[in-house]
């Protein structure tokens, strides 16, 4: 458990590394190919990113999956937290930056929050499995800025976002946990769909 959650810890200041390049520059397509470095580090690293991990469950869901899923949702709570506090002390013009884009994510209602959650997982989780079958980057440098410039919705990198913007609210832990939630379904929407095609061949067969 603790190395699950100081891997999850190492992802999440990766992730908080990605969110400063991003709320940093001025084009916001630089800023999305720029913060795929993020995940391209976690990858080559093994480090715990739950939105990397979750996605695994359905071929693997005993309780040491679990473990692993949870703990690194732990340790990246507590690292994009932390450094988002701190990036909002050391760097009050990302601070600032951070609390319009919150701002505008606040403005969401639910179900609209929810359908980008889910897409975004559906693309962390294609990232995250062609590295790993193929050890190919391209999936990361291409579902990273697609995420990101559709406006989908990632739970950490929101977590480091709302960190550093200042806000903390009942609406704001709302919008966290609809975010994680999405996230996780759209993680494991595309494998249990593969699961259920597969078993539908065979049956036929």
């Amino acid at each position: 458990m603790i190395k699950g959650t100081v891997n999850g810890i190492l992802a999440g200041i990766l992730i908080a590394i990605g969110g400063c390049v991003f709320l940093a520059c001025d084009n916001r397509y630089v800023g999305a190919v720029l913060f795929s470095v993020a995940l391209l580090c976690i990858c080559y690293k093994g480090y715990g990113l739950f939105t990397g991990k979750v996605g695994f469950l359905p071929e693997n869901h005993d309780k040491s999956a679990w473990t692993v899923v949870l703990t690194a949702l732990l340790g990246n709570t507590i690292a994009t937290c932390l450094w988002g506090w701190a990036v909002r002390y050391a760097m009050p013009a990302l601070g600032e930056t951070a609390q319009t884009v919150c701002e505008a994510k606040l403005s969401q209602m639910l179900p609209q929050t929810a359908i980008r959650g889910v897409l975004c997982g559906v693309l962390m989780y294609l990232a995250v499995s062609i590295f790993r079958d193929h050890k190919t980057t391209s999936a990361i440098f291409f579902c990273v800025p697609v995420f990101i410039l559709s406006g989908f919705e990632h739970s950490i990198a929101d977590m480091f976002y709302f960190a550093a913007s200042g806000i903390v609210s009942w609406q704001a832990f709302g919008f966290l946990w609809c975010v994680i939630l999405s996230n996780a379904v759209g993680g494991v929407l595309l494998p249990l769909l593969t699961m259920l095609t597969k078993e539908g061949t065979s049956d036929v067969a």
